[in-house]
């Protein structure tokens, strides 16, 4: 699996260029839909994925469905991975599984040594909790590609969750 990160808009978002099997999605078209279309140039999109509906993440994204004539999806053929609903962030915060590469793209709910807010519209901390919780059952060697920031890894992470209240 190839990944590149384009860092868009005043919150730097990440907005991730996956390819695998010669085939490409886009996680997040955060802003700056013309460098997102720069970074795909000459690959073969197929999909749109969101993890969840905050302004950074999907701003260039009418521009984006329109230019690739796509609409976001939760399920791409051809295209395999988890989809897994880790409210807490946001109601509707979701993080894509790639279980063969051991690969988790979280949006805003888990960073590198660090969560996501939960005090915003839709936040809920219990719910972060049992997002936590739910996602620790997952291998240990998962690389987590976060909404912001760099990469990290799930057995990381898991150190700093009895700091929110979650015992694994």
């Amino acid at each position: 699996m190839e990944i590149e990160r384009v860092i868009v808009g005043p919150l730097k978002t990440n907005t991730y260029i996956v390819t695998k099997n010669n085939k490409t999605v886009i996680i997040d078209p955060g802003f700056e839909e013309e460098k997102i279309i720069k970074a795909c140039k000459n690959k073969n999109v197929i999909g749109i994925l969101i993890t969840h509906h905050h302004f950074d993440h999907v701003t260039a994204l009418p521009k984006i469905e329109e230019y690739f004539q796509l609409k976001e999806s939760k399920k791409i053929k051809d295209f395999p991975f988890e989809v897994i609903s880790t409210p807490g962030h946001t109601s509707d915060s979701v993080s894509f599984y790639f279980k063969e590469d051991k690969i988790l793209f979280s949006g805003d709910f888990i960073f590198l040594d660090s969560i996501g807010r939960c005090d915003l519209p839709t936040g809920n901390y219990a719910e972060m909790q049992k997002s936590l919780k739910l996602i620790s059952k997952y291998p240990s060697n998962t690389i987590i590609y976060p909404g912001h920031g760099e990469a990290t890894t799930l057995e990381h992470e898991k150190q700093n969750f009895k700091y929110y209240g979650v015992e694994i």
